[in-house]
């Protein structure tokens, strides 16, 4: 009966303590030629492991409060157990008193490299570099979790922001190959200037804090309040987005507004739709002066 009890108490306390991180992990080697396949699903296996298996942080999280993501690895190529492959990073987080889910991140790391033998072991040590692949994995799950708290409490990101900035340092005065640092240097190239370092480097810019302010808000304060009263949270948004015209002209050469809109964009033209004529003019607007890249999508505003 005693053993029973202890092991009752056990999966109790499992399941009051779960990890971070719900992550689906997706290794693509369609560019890959030929049928063994048998690296990629063990890499798939322990990349998967490792994020989700990892306690990232000292906070209790239930298993429904787990944090959704995606991380998708295409290989291009593999050579003497070097992988060259691009990740892509998402992340959401459900809005209060919905089924609907909120996109927190969208990113793309086009200088995702490492050095990989099948069955090595991931592991992950805090503040200590071991491979570029664990630093890098570490990274995205810090930045995710960071996101994920900045939506729920202002700056509450900033504690796993700080854990991005330290992987970057270690990673910068690691042994590795020009291809591997690439992801980590603070000198600009033409695939660097959006890195890892540049990204760490913008969340822990004082300038930014207005902007992450606005995250927050348009979280927490209004799409969680939106069952609530649609027009009123769509208005606070709408008072809100100048903030971005804000960030962008202060930083031109900066990186959150981009990663905002390549998360957020599809949601907000979805929000103002249904705006009034001033919302429509006042978003459409804005967007278009810091994103008119996406200017197909954001006429659909006042279609």
């Amino acid at each position: 009966m005693r053993k029973t009890l202890v092991i009752l108490l056990s999966l109790l306390v499992a399941s009051l303590s779960a990890q971070e991180l719900k992550c689906n992990v997706l290794i693509n080697s369609e560019m890959i030629e030929g049928s063994n396949k048998s690296v990629f699903n063990t890499l798939q296996q322990a990349v998967s492991e490792y994020v989700n298996n990892t306690r990232w942080t000292n906070l209790t999280y239930a298993e429904n409060e787990r944090i959704e993501c995606n991380m998708t690895m295409i290989v291009h190529s593999v050579a003497d157990n070097v992988f060259t492959t691009e990740m892509q990073i998402q992340a959401r987080r459900p809005v209060f008193g919905t089924s609907y889910t909120t996109p927190l991140l969208n990113i793309k790391d086009d200088n995702f490299n490492f050095e990989y033998q099948e069955y090595d072991r991931l592991e992950y040590q805090q503040n200590v570099f071991t491979t570029n692949l664990t630093a890098m994995l570490a990274y995205y799950c810090y930045l995710i979790i960071g996101f994920d708290m900045d939506s729920f409490s202002r700056l509450g990101g900033t504690p796993f922001f700080t854990q991005c900035e330290n992987i970057v340092n270690a990673c910068q005065t690691a042994t590795m190959s020009d291809s591997e640092i690439e992801g980590w240097s603070a000198v600009k190239t033409r695939t660097s200037n959006r890195n890892r370092y540049a990204i760490t480097n913008n969340l822990l810019d004082e300038s930014y804090r207005k902007y992450r302010e606005f995250f927050y808000e348009y979280h927490r304060l209004d799409l969680d309040e939106m069952i609530q009263n649609v027009p009123n949270a769509r208005a606070r948004i709408a008072d809100g987005i100048p903030v971005l015209r804000e960030a962008r002209r202060a930083k031109p050469n900066g990186h959150l507004i981009t990663l905002f809109l390549d998360a957020k964009a599809d949601e907000l033209v979805n929000i103002f739709k249904q705006g009034t004529s001033d919302e429509k003019k006042k978003v459409y607007d804005i967007l278009m002066d810091i994103d008119p890249t996406r200017q197909t999508l954001y006429d659909q505003i006042n279609g």
